[in-house]
C-alpha cells in the first residue's frame, strides 16, 4: 500500500462553491496538480461553467486562477490514505481534511460539490452536521472510471444543482 497525502485547499475569500473529491489519482498525486488525468473530464466541465471552453489546455497556474476568479474552490475530504493505484474503492485508513476549520475561515462559501461517491460518503461520515449549514451535493463523479456519464451530461446535472 502507498501513502497517498491530499494537497492545501485552492480557495479564496470570494469563492462560494467548494468541490470536494476523495484523494487525488496516482497521475495526479506525480504532477502534484488536481484531476491531472488526461481523461478526468474536470477541467473540461469547470471550462463549461467558467466559459473558458479551453480551460482544460491551459497550464495548471492558470486553471487554478480562472477558476477563482469564478468563485470555485477546491480540496478533498480526504487527507491523507493508503491506497494502491486510483481506485476509490481501493482507499484504506483513511483521514479526513479538516473541512469544518477551512469554512470556518473562509464565509462565503454556500455550496459543497461532492464529485463522487467516495468524496460524499467521507463527507458524511466526517462532517453530517455541515449538511444543515451547507447545500451539499453528491455529484457524479468526472472521473474516468465513471464512464456512464458523457461530459454533457455532467455539465447538465452539476449545473441543475448549483444554479
Amino acid at each position: 500500500m502507498t501513502e497517498c497525502k491530499s494537497f492545501l485547499p485552492v480557495i479564496d475569500n470570494k469563492s462560494k462553491i467548494l468541490i470536494l473529491g476523495s484523494m487525488p489519482g496516482v497521475k495526479s498525486l506525480q504532477e502534484q496538480e488536481y484531476y491531472a488525468h488526461p481523461q478526468n473530464r474536470f477541467w473540461k466541465l469547470m471550462g463549461l461553467f467558467c466559459n473558458e471552453p479551453e480551460l482544460h489546455e491551459y497550464n495548471y497556474k492558470r486553471k487554478l486562477e480562472i477558476i477563482l476568479k469564478n468563485n470555485f474552490a477546491l480540496w478533498d475530504t480526504i487527507k491523507t490514505c493508503l491506497r494502491e493505484g486510483s481506485l476509490d474503492t481501493d482507499i484504506q485508513k483513511e483521514i479526513p481534511n479538516n473541512i469544518r476549520k477551512l469554512l470556518n475561515k473562509y464565509p462565503n462559501i454556500k455550496i459543497i460539490c461532492l464529485n463522487g461517491n467516495k468524496a460524499y460518503c467521507a463527507f458524511k461520515k466526517y462532517f453530517p452536521d455541515l449538511s444543515e449549514k451547507y447545500k451539499c451535493l453528491k455529484m457524479p463523479s468526472t472521473s474516468p472510471a465513471n464512464a456512464k456519464f458523457k461530459l454533457r451530461d455532467l455539465y447538465n446535472i452539476w449545473n441543475s444543482a448549483i444554479s
